[in-house]
């Protein structure tokens, strides 16, 4: 496809969906768990309740949430290995310097307009959540999107950020309504259908979060029990095929999912170690539990033909790798796992 066949780039979005259009918090009942995250931030510890102490109980009035499904379909696994999924376009043999991307190129109309426009979420502690103190959008993922715009700018704030829900992402993509998305997204041979992906920039284990007094410590533990995923995540289909007596529930945020659980509406989530370290930060009453469920590989989502920004990412990405910086991110983010497997190596068809 010619440049010039492309869909328009970029509609002016609405208002709404810009995080800068919404500074408040968006529920009272979890003050309390990002106060916890603010103290793990700061000390790198939690403090955990007696062994005696129960946990929270179902409420007598639970919050209603938007968006929450229980007659949850069945959904196949998610597949990366059929398709070769990972494999990704080369980097260029040299990558241009800040402020001056090649004429007609994506990365020169994002230049013009002077800001990246990158879908994420804020219910993601860890990887993008909002400073409670700050208000700063924080986190791993962020902090590969501004590395992103510093490698076009040469000024890694010129970022708009848009949320979107996991079920939002490959149709934000497809409508041109962000340049790229980097919101935990598994790389999957559906998905490579829709959109494209860069290399991988993450290798996220799948587990489960349970209530630290509870008997759940792996799938065998879930039969008849409501487990929570964020819609449109690899991990529904997962759990599903490994546990098929799971009765799932979906909602549109992780944070929604650690709510539900708070109140008793759910046993138990299940998504990638790194999204449950996130939400354990945030409360003392719960661990992740169990073997790895499956590895899953995060990359960046970027619009379906543009290869040329495909190839400029993974050149970041490549960067960010030699230089150590991908070692501090993580360390600066997800320190609080106990286990790690580095810098995702690419694997490149060309």
């Amino acid at each position: 496809m010619t440049r010039a066949s492309k869909t328009p780039r970029l509609r002016a979005p609405a208002p709404t969906r810009s995080v800068r259009t919404s500074t408040a918090p968006r529920r009272l009942p979890l003050l309390a768990a990002v106060l916890a995250l603010v103290a793990v931030v700061a000390t790198g510890c939690v403090r955990f309740p007696a062994e005696e102490s129960p946990p929270p109980t179902a409420t007598a009035d639970p919050l209603v949430l938007p968006g929450v499904q229980t007659d949850v379909p069945i959904e196949p696994p998610p597949s990366s290995e059929a398709c070769n999924a990972t494999q990704t376009l080369r980097p260029p043999a040299e990558m241009p310097e800040p402020a001056r991307m090649p004429p007609g190129s994506t990365m020169a109309e994002i230049f013009e307009r002077g800001r990246l426009i990158v879908g994420l979420d804020i219910g993601s502690n860890l990887f993008s959540f909002r400073d409670p103190i700050s208000g700063d959008i924080e986190g791993f993922d962020v902090d590969i999107a501004h590395a992103i715009a510093e490698a076009i700018f040469g000024d890694p704030q010129r970022v708009e950020f848009q949320v979107l829900s996991s079920a939002e992402r490959v149709d934000a993509l497809r409508d041109h309504t962000v340049d790229v998305v980097i919101k935990t997204m598994s790389i999957t041979c559906d998905r490579l259908d829709d959109i494209s992906f860069s290399a991988p920039y993450y290798v996220a284990s799948q587990r489960i979060l349970a209530f630290r007094n509870s008997d759940i410590r792996g799938p065998a533990q879930l039969a008849g029990k409501r487990v929570c995923a964020a819609r449109g995540a690899t991990s529904i289909g997962r759990m599903q095929s490994i546990q098929p007596k799971v009765e799932m529930v979906t909602t549109s945020t992780w944070a929604d999912c650690l709510v539900l659980m708070q109140q008793g509406q759910v046993d138990a989530v299940t998504s990638d170690d790194a999204i449950l370290a996130g939400l354990a930060a945030q409360d003392p009453w719960v661990q992740v539990v169990g073997p790895s469920l499956g590895e899953e590989f995060y990359g960046v989502g970027i619009p379906k033909g543009e290869d040329d920004m495909v190839r400029f990412v993974n050149g970041v990405l490549e960067e960010l790798r030699a230089t150590g910086r991908w070692q501090e991110i993580r360390n600066r983010w997800l320190s609080i796992l106990d286990s790690g497997y580095g810098a995702p190596q690419p694997s490149y068809r060309d």
